[in-house]
């Protein structure tokens, strides 16, 4: 009838969604009108997410995770795995991959808005929809499958963090929309596109425009934030946080144009090429600052029955000291998973007896649930301490008779 048809053309005019039969929207939007001065009219599809996904985004946003300050730490393992397929890309082809590294800009006038960009791999429109529609589903996770048996894949497989397909969803618990802006490159159609949600259950899907600024390759996250959770987005905020989980990234992190992760991941270093300069000064970080000179360190590693990675500092002085009379000090010893914080004191992986120990653990074997915050599987750290152990008390009684003075 002349009535819907009027009805029809008033909801182009004015930009409304229309609702298919598959549950899509579509959106049209006039040359005038929020194009950001792009030429002609683009079309933003807005889709629903998958039922158990809109389950677990509520799950996520929510409940999931024990501090909502994490939700940093999973966007920059994010843009580190893009970051690493990037590399591996340039090493297969022979190309050049440009500079590697992740920026982070704060908002400090009105704390309203947080950006978060890479420039790694980027993504094309259909993984857009796929890796960020489907929460149970990773796009890392797919990449080290496709890997299995390419020559040279193991060595980007272990530099892989994100396998746990939700962390991006982290950021709806500080904001009240999210915007991924990305570019595939020459991997793609050379086009950015742009998907963004409220986390209401749908999503919206669009070509960028210039008033976008959509990198020529990797991926830009727009957070606009919750207002009673702007404390947590301040330039002191986000620093704070990316020291406590992100120090030893293996790219470079820019906080405003800073460069916020000076101190390497020494624990993956050869004996032989860890300095006595260089390892005073990751304990001194580790440790909180103590000023002791450990007499030993143990750098250990094995890739059977678990992938280890650790540095072990047994410190000059009793920390007890520090507690008191009766006092009782915490484990010193982090767990970590390829370069990331996952446990800032783990007092059930040493015996009592060990807990003097200063050290990281970094275990790529640690299976996680969906948020970081617990390990899945006691009984695979229970393994994991067990063997650090045995290999710390073999080390004191090699040492005890080499140099007995000493011990």
């Amino acid at each position: 009838s002349s009535s819907s048809s009027s009805s029809f053309a008033a909801m182009m005019m004015d930009g409304v969604g229309v609702i298919h039969g598959d549950g899509r929207r579509r959106r049209w939007y006039s040359n005038s009108g929020d194009t950001g001065g792009g030429g002609g009219a683009r079309t933003a599809e807005t889709m629903a997410f998958q039922a158990e996904t809109k389950r677990l985004l509520d799950i996520v946003t929510n409940s999931l995770y024990a501090d909502k300050e994490v939700f940093l730490r999973e966007l920059v393992s994010n843009a580190s795995d893009a970051l690493e397929k990037a590399r591996h890309a340039a090493l297969q082809s022979g190309g050049d991959p440009g500079a590697l590294e992740i920026k982070i800009t704060t908002d400090d006038e009105d704390g309203a808005r947080l950006v978060v960009e890479d420039s790694g791999v980027g993504m094309t429109r259909e993984e857009l929809v796929g890796n960020l529609g489907t929460i149970a589903r990773s796009g890392s996770k797919a990449f080290l499958d496709g890997m299995q048996g390419e020559s040279g894949g193991a060595d980007a497989a272990a530099n892989i963090i994100g396998k746990f397909g939700v962390g991006f969803y982290a950021s709806f618990m500080v904001s009240d929309r999210v915007e991924v802006i990305s570019c595939a490159g020459e991997r793609g159609d050379g086009k950015a596109w742009k998907w963004s949600s409220s986390g209401d259950g749908t999503f919206t899907i669009e070509e960028a425009t210039a008033s976008d600024d959509a990198p020529t390759r990797g991926t830009k996250i727009i957070m606009h934030v919750k207002a009673d959770e702007k404390h947590l987005v301040s330039k002191w905020g986000v620093e704070t946080v990316l020291k406590k989980y992100s120090s030893f990234v293996g790219f470079p992190v820019l906080l405003n144009g800073n460069k916020t992760n000076d101190i390497g991941a020494l624990w993956r270093m050869d004996e032989k090429d860890l300095t006595d300069e260089n390892s005073m000064a990751f304990y001194r970080f580790i440790s909180g600052g103590s000023m002791d000179t450990p007499p030993f360190r143990l750098l250990f590693k094995a890739d059977a029955p678990l992938t280890i990675r650790s540095l072990m500092y047994f410190p000059e002085h009793n920390p007890e000291r520090a507690a008191g009379f009766g006092g009782t000090a915490h484990s010193g010893v982090s767990l970590y998973s390829r370069r990331v914080l996952i446990s800032e004191k783990t007092d059930h992986m040493l015996p009592p007896f060990l807990r003097f120990m200063r050290g990281v653990v970094d275990c790529e074997d640690i299976p996680l649930n969906i948020s970081r915050e617990t390990l899945q599987d006691s009984m695979l750290v229970r393994k994991l301490g067990h063997i650090l152990t045995k290999r710390i008390l073999k080390f004191l009684k090699d040492t005890a008779k080499k140099e007995p003075k000493k011990v």
